[in-house]
């Protein structure tokens, strides 16, 4: 290439200071920085709305709901399981306390029931036994064949995870790009000076 066509091109990049481009990065990555910082404040307090429905019986869905739509559209939100993750996942405990006590409320009530018509049936089968000899074992039986036992309750359904996008188109996601696009901007600048005094 002719030198005289690289001077030109280079007296018009010459303009373009390095500090100006570097002062920009700088302000682009505080800018950035906040905005990732605000993202994860904003689920920190999405998630204590979870827990706060979850402790006190309100309307827990609509908490997670908004958690995971909020989660969902911006970055530095995660929630996921892990040995580097910041938080643990989503759990329920208070929701899942209720519906167990819930469960074995219900199997208690079925179980008397039950030994209600274990003591019928081993007197029909015994009617002129009166000691507890024989009826204590049949009805011990009758309650472990005929009993209700208490369902299973997976707690892995009250534990959620919630993933954030790698980049999302908000604030936070076009500061990262101008931050990344300005750093490249300021070392491209100050390797063509550098270029342009020893060759040039």
């Amino acid at each position: 290439m002719d030198k005289r066509f690289l001077h030109h091109i280079w007296t018009r990049i010459r303009a373009i200071k390095t500090i100006y481009l570097a002062s920009a990065f700088v302000l682009s990555a505080v800018i950035c920085l906040s905005a990732l910082r605000s993202n994860n404040l904003t689920m920190s307090r999405l998630r204590s709305e979870v827990y706060t429905a979850d402790k006190n019986g309100g309307n827990v869905e609509a908490a997670l709901q908004t958690l995971r739509t909020y989660v969902g559209a911006h970055m530095n939100t995660a929630l996921t399981s892990g040995s580097n993750s910041v938080y643990p996942p989503i759990q329920l405990r208070y929701t899942y306390q209720r519906l167990l006590q819930t469960a074995q409320a219900q199997s208690e009530a079925q179980n008397g029931h039950v030994y209600t018509q274990a003591e019928y049936y081993c007197q029909q089968l015994n009617p002129v036994s009166f000691s507890g000899r024989t009826r204590v074992p049949c009805v011990e039986n009758y309650v472990a064949t005929h009993g209700v036992h208490l369902p299973s309750i997976p707690a892995a359904l009250y534990e959620f995870d919630f993933v954030s996008p790698k980049w999302s188109p908000d604030l936070a996601g076009w500061s990262l790009l101008v931050t990344a696009l300005l750093l490249l901007a300021t070392v491209l600048r100050y390797g063509l000076g550098y270029w342009a005094r020893h060759w040039l």
